[in-house]
């Protein structure tokens, strides 16, 4: 009877080891594919996607001021500003306070119901953005109390902190 228990004792110690082995054969790939993991997840080749040089956020009909004016944002205080406007507030995001620039095109009163000004091109130089605009508008004197006067503008994000010039 002792060797019955004694091969049984030996078995066991046997498989313990076998355990043991197979514990560590499972931490090393355990390890292993957390390493790579972390190698890729940490690799400096990353794809970002490119901004468009400028977007048109807003053609309003009517809502401007009563002079024909364009005005350059490039301050943060200036852009916070634009998102006391409900719709604006939708479009603009935290981070384009810091890269982005803005523009807003007021045309002036009009008798006209739609915004006649368009972008014809905007053009991104080595120290400057260039926006060639044209203007097809047809502007009145203002009358507050005429339901005929429009006030068109137009809201543009330029994804850059270069100079504008409007041309």
């Amino acid at each position: 009877m002792k060797s019955k228990i004694t091969t049984s004792v030996r078995l066991l110690g046997s498989g313990h080891e076998l355990q043991k082995s197979n514990i560590k054969i499972v931490s090393k790939k355990i390890i292993s594919i957390l390493v790579i993991t972390l190698l890729y997840s940490c690799s400096s080749t990353k794809n970002i996607a490119n901004k468009p040089l400028y977007e048109v956020l807003l053609v309003n009909n009517d809502g401007g001021a009563n002079i024909k004016f364009y005005e350059i944002f490039t301050e943060s205080k200036e852009i916070k500003m634009l998102l006391g406007d409900e719709t604006l507030r939708k479009k603009i995001k935290a981070n384009d306070i810091t890269t982005s620039n803005f523009v807003i095109l007021n045309t002036g009163p009009t008798s006209e119901k739609n915004n006649k000004v368009t972008i014809e091109n905007v053009i991104e130089t080595t120290t400057q953005i260039e926006i060639y605009i044209k203007d097809n508008q047809k502007n009145i004197e203002a009358v507050q109390t005429d339901d005929e006067t429009f006030y068109p503008y137009t809201v543009i994000k330029i994804n850059s902190k270069k100079p504008i010039i409007i041309k």
